[in-house]
């Protein structure tokens, strides 16, 4: 029999009850109930709405249940309608009539945002954590990696020398302001709802500060219809979580391209690469591969947020019932992924001499060059142009513009001196690019350690 059933003559529809329950995902909310329920239960009977024999009976009973359904002696039974009903109908069945009186001064309404809100704020600092290790990884190959020369791309096109750390620890900044975003999730998230009731609270006296303060909550939501209709905080953690998988996955692309025989700038390990069932030679990035693709279903579940919420009235509606598989679904991608991605990051082994051999060709230090001459006295829209046409006459016998004769690039611009082949050769392009963000070893190693300090403090 249903908790709610005395307004009903009959029993639910089998069919119609399956579609209405939500125990089959909502149970992995089970902590957060009790512990919220426990909260509830004490001020109840600091308040005197309830005894404190009944109190201290219903705490004890919660206790019980927490420990059992952790050590799975207590099995979810899939014919609940929710885990807040399941919780209760246990808890009544285990210390008789004291157990029903747990549910007064609430609803279910504010009992659910306040569990969905503590789970959250559980999840943002379990994935903050993954994003920092993530974090120590790269800021970890960087520092080994500050004088390997590699071919900086635009439009895919070979652009300008840089060093694998500098492209590395771009991705570090991504993942810091990752990190930045969660934490202000979670403070506009570490606000306590209970005691909104079903939208307008409630008449009995109760203390709703106590249970924020229990909870350890920092504050306490300010309107009943905004505590139980909104999940803003949801949707931000979704869009948060989007935004770290698309970090993973343009990463990951670029693993999958340097893995190729085309590339050949790194190889994965072989514990966290897989062959193919029908040709021997293969090595497939498949873990760079589902990051990118798991990608889009967490996008999916962003959208699928988005709809449910755009056209609700107020207050609570069921169909915010269907915001935990696309949050459950988008925390347990990106916790995965953050995870073995780091292990497969750490592992991997990056081959210096294809980066370097990569970088010499494709005129990289062509910007140098006309850099060079704007040095000399030459505007650069000039030198631009002086450039252009030697890199077309390289293009034409097939060398680098290194190899040219002082002769042959003095044909070019008289300016050009015996100097040209340092101010362009690729360390030198490198490395005085010393500007603050830059590429240069000096710059690179500085920005690495303020990196370590950030993530030492």
């Amino acid at each position: 029999m249903k908790l709610w059933s005395g307004r009903f003559s009959k029993d639910t529809d089998k069919l119609t009850n399956d579609f209405n329950s939500s125990i089959s995902f909502d149970y992995r909310l089970y902590k957060f109930d009790i512990l919220g329920s426990i909260a509830h239960a004490k001020m109840l009977g600091k308040c005197n709405i309830i005894s404190s024999k009944d109190s201290e009976k219903i705490i004890a009973g919660l206790n019980e249940i927490l420990i059992g359904i952790e050590n799975e002696t207590i099995e979810f039974d899939s014919d609940a309608e929710d885990i807040h009903m399941f919780i209760e109908s246990l808890l009544i069945s285990k210390i008789g009539e004291a157990g029903k009186k747990l549910h007064t001064g609430r609803s279910r309404n504010d009992q659910v945002a306040l569990d969905t809100r503590m789970y959250v704020k559980d999840e943002i600092n379990k994935i903050n954590e993954l994003v920092v290790e993530l974090r120590k990884t790269i800021v970890t190959l960087a520092d080994q990696h500050t004088e390997s020369f590699m071919s900086g791309y635009t439009h895919l096109q070979k652009a300008q020398p840089t060093t694998l750390a500098h492209h590395l620890m771009a991705y570090y900044e991504m993942f810091k302001r990752d990190n930045n975003r969660l934490d202000d999730i979670y403070k506009r998230t570490d606000s306590m709802p209970l005691g909104s009731g079903a939208m307008a609270t409630t008449t009995y006296k109760i203390d709703r500060q106590m249970v924020c303060d229990l909870l350890e909550f920092s504050s306490l939501t300010e309107n009943s219809m905004d505590s139980v209709s909104d999940r803003d905080y949801v949707l931000e953690l979704l869009f948060a979580i989007s935004l770290i998988m698309m970090h993973l996955s343009r990463l990951s692309e670029e693993i999958i391209l340097w893995t190729t025989k085309e590339f050949s700038y790194i190889e994965l390990d072989d514990a966290f690469s897989t062959g193919s069932s029908i040709m021997p030679q293969k090595k497939n990035p498949d873990i760079a591969e589902l990051v990118r693709g798991k990608t889009g279903r967490v996008y999916g579940n962003l959208i699928t947020m988005l709809s449910i919420m755009k056209a609700l009235p107020m207050a609570y509606n069921k169909d915010m019932q269907e915001d935990k598989p696309a949050l459950f679904d988008s925390i347990d991608n990106v916790k995965i992924s953050l995870s073995v991605f780091t292990k497969m990051l750490e592992t991997s082994t990056f081959n210096k001499e294809n980066l370097l051999n990569n970088a010499l060709s494709g005129f990289t230090n062509a910007t140098d060059l006309a850099d060079y001459l704007v040095k000399k006295g030459i505007p650069f829209r000039t030198s631009h142009e002086i450039t252009g046409k030697i890199v077309a006459y390289c293009i034409l016998e097939n060398k680098t513009i290194e190899q040219l004769s002082l002769l042959k690039l003095q044909k070019f611009s008289d300016k050009i001196k015996n100097d040209v082949y340092e101010a362009i050769s690729i360390e030198t392009c490198v490395n005085n690019r010393d500007v603050v963000g830059g590429p240069a070893r000096i710059a690179v190693s500085s920005h690495i350690k303020k990196a370590k300090d950030q993530l030492n403090s």
